[in-house]
């Protein structure tokens, strides 16, 4: 009988062994209470599935406009990337890298990157890392709720006609909610082959 994994609690070092969990299951620290590692539904073909269609709303969510505005005859409509250069124009460069990076480059990284992890048996220790490095800099719901409070402000002003992009963005931000809670590193680490791997879950 194989011997059980030990497992170091990120938050308190304790190490323990690991234990198999049920389908949407929790392990938790016997010390500190922190969580350990989960068994998501579904597993890598559910979390596979998920990336792939937030990768297709993406694609959509940047070719088409977010809003178009009318006001006294004129119309005028922009694409998320189209907003980026609109604020590079205004002098606001520091802002316009920022919604580059957290709305455009790091969400693109984020689904790439996890899309070859849950494609192939063996994933990239290098690559989980990076993906998980940067996880927390994808904005995207944060990105729509500043169009909404944007489009809440103007609607008095001028007609506001939400675009394509724009729902597409609603539909991201629930899907990447929805890949959080499906995307297991702890499974992927156990696959990455040992020689490559040097870091726990």
């Amino acid at each position: 009988m194989p011997a059980a994994r030990l497992i170091a609690c990120h938050d308190c070092d304790l190490l323990q062994r690991e234990v198999p969990l049920p389908a949407g299951g929790v392990a938790t620290c016997s010390r500190c209470g922190a969580v350990l590692y989960r068994n998501s539904r579904g597993g890598r073909q559910t979390a596979l599935a998920l990336t792939l269609t937030a990768a297709l709303l993406f694609a959509i969510s940047n070719l088409y406009p977010l809003v178009s505005i009318e006001s006294q005859g004129n119309r005028h409509a922009t694409t998320l990337f189209g907003a980026v250069l609109t604020l590079w124009h205004e002098h606001s460069a520091l802002i316009a890298a920022l919604v580059f990076v957290t709305t455009l480059l790091i969400p693109a990284l984020e689904l790439l990157n996890m899309a070859v992890l849950l494609a192939v048996p063996r994933p990239s220790a290098a690559l989980l890392r990076i993906t998980l490095a940067v996880q927390p800099w994808a904005m995207v719901e944060v990105f729509m709720l500043g169009v909404l409070v944007s489009v809440a402000k103007l609607a008095h002003l001028a007609t506001i006609v939400p675009g394509v992009a724009l729902w597409s963005f609603g539909a991201l931000t629930l899907l990447f909610a929805a890949l959080t809670a499906t995307f297991n590193p702890h499974e992927l680490w156990r696959s990455v082959p040992v020689a490559n791997s040097h870091a726990g879950s």
